[in-house]
């Protein structure tokens, strides 16, 4: 068998990815044509269909599926035979919104590190307002953050789901002011706005029982049984239990978390593509 062609695996790979020829072609900075050409070409090298595509629907084929471990490792192996030779190091500054990855965000990271292990990663969490800022100001490559509020474009990663953590020690006496820990006005963020909001909504008491700087801060003081406070599911630290239904709090409403980006050099790029796929493999898929 003849040698596998680079940017014909890298394409079936982010079509793998995407499920859409069209996005794919927009992250490749190519077009349809251009995609349908290289995949058909690798899928004659190999003998095999790997994406089954309908009016409707892209998919992996079963040899498509088997070939996607591989196809990745392929492309990781080539990109750190690359690296040696590359004439000035990669970078990558990212922006992430607190209280969206969680304990997958170490898991995110080595995983990047295994990609391109010549990569410099600059790492900012932060509120999404202020790393929106940051992001239209050029100062971080691409951002990781909520939708809510904002009309620009952006890739849908995942979607947000929340509910009423606390400390299995955390009691609540009916008739008192709910103790909340919240993040601080300062940091604008939505979090706190969709807490408070469905809280005055429902007519139940409240205090600002514990004020935190950052997720971490709030994290610490509901795994404390200082407060109880609203919380993505995904992002709830070990030990804290849903206690929503319990204390009969109301519903929270879900959101998007998408992704914006600048155009990127094709390392950074594609370093980038993969720690996107691993970020929506651990959060629950868009309804």
């Amino acid at each position: 068998m003849t040698s596998l062609d680079v940017d014909a695996v890298r394409t079936f790979v982010m079509v793998a990815d995407l499920q859409s020829f069209t996005q794919a072609a927009s992250a490749l900075s190519s077009t349809q044509a251009t995609i349908s050409v290289k995949l058909r070409r690798l899928e004659e090298k190999l003998g095999a269909r790997l994406i089954e595509r309908t009016p409707r629907r892209v998919s992996l084929s079963a040899r498509g599926a088997v070939f996607l471990p591989a196809a990745r490792d392929f492309l990781a192996a080539h990109e750190r035979a690359m690296a040696e030779f590359a004439s000035a190091p990669c970078r990558l500054a990212l922006g992430f919104v607190d209280h969206a990855a969680g304990p997958a965000l170490s898991i995110l990271i080595a995983q990047l590190h295994a990609h391109d292990p010549s990569l410099t990663l600059s790492l900012r969490i932060d509120t999404s307002t202020v790393l929106k800022e940051a992001f239209d100001h050029g100062e971080l490559d691409a951002v990781i953050v909520h939708r809510e509020g904002d009309s620009r474009p952006g890739r849908t990663l995942s979607r947000n789901h929340y509910g009423w953590f606390a400390a299995p020690s955390f009691e609540w006496q009916r008739g008192t002011p709910l103790r909340l820990a919240l993040l601080s006005t300062v940091c604008n963020c939505p979090d706190r706005v969709r807490a408070v909001e469905a809280l005055d909504k429902a007519g139940i008491a409240w205090e600002e029982a514990f004020v935190g700087g950052g997720g971490a801060a709030v994290n610490i003081a509901i795994s404390a049984g200082f407060a109880v406070s609203a919380l993505a599911h995904c992002v709830a630290p070990p030990g804290l239990i849903e206690v929503g239904r319990k204390l009969g709090l109301p519903s929270l409403d879900p959101s998007e978390v998408v992704l914006h980006s600048h155009n990127l050099a094709p390392r950074a790029r594609d370093a980038l593509q993969m720690l996107v796929t691993a970020f929506r493999e651990y959060n629950s898929p868009v309804d």
